[in-house]
């Protein structure tokens, strides 16, 4: 089923939010290599493109440069026992727009496409240790409800976060 992103309707202080495009790749990977011990490779990503859960936050562009990618998530949905359930794959924000509400945008507007897909609930994984990622899936209504030992290769838990939309 296609669905178009909702329209962004978050703070004025918000970055525009779009559809992840080919253009963006490169940025993406590098973001995803700076941001993770184990990032995805780059034909992962790709293969993620065209999916209306795969959305990139802009950048501002006070100097008058084009807008570059600040962060990007993908999501999608899985069916369920006859209701979809939303999958978090992945959320990244460039470090240098850490801490200014970027994943925030993001994880709210990939809620709501999954929203409008049908999805009845959406999980995640992340990373035991990732106390800030952890906090802001909390915010959102997230909860706890297992931990996979040993998820990622180097040995690290993953805790499995469920939210009901």
């Amino acid at each position: 089923m296609t669905t178009v992103a909702p329209e962004d309707t978050g703070s004025p202080d918000a970055p525009p939010i779009r559809q992840a495009v080919r253009a963006d790749l490169i940025e993406i990977h590098r973001i995803e290599q700076a941001s993770f011990p184990q990032p995805w490779p780059f034909s992962a990503l790709e293969s993620y493109l065209g999916e209306d859960g795969f959305l990139v936050a802009e950048t501002d562009n006070d100097d008058g440069d084009p807008p570059a990618v600040a962060g990007y998530v993908i999501a999608d949905t899985v069916p369920n026992h006859g209701t979809p359930l939303g999958h978090v794959k992945d959320l990244a924000v460039r470090p240098s727009y850490r801490r200014r509400g970027v994943a925030s945008a993001l994880l709210k507007r990939a809620l709501a496409v999954l929203d409008a897909t049908g999805a009845g609930s959406v999980k995640l994984e992340v990373r035991a240790d990732n106390d800030g990622a952890r906090r802001l899936y909390r915010r959102f209504g997230f909860e706890h409800r297992k931990t996979i030992p040993n998820y990622y290769s180097n040995g690290a838990d993953a805790l499995v976060m469920v939210r009901l939309l």
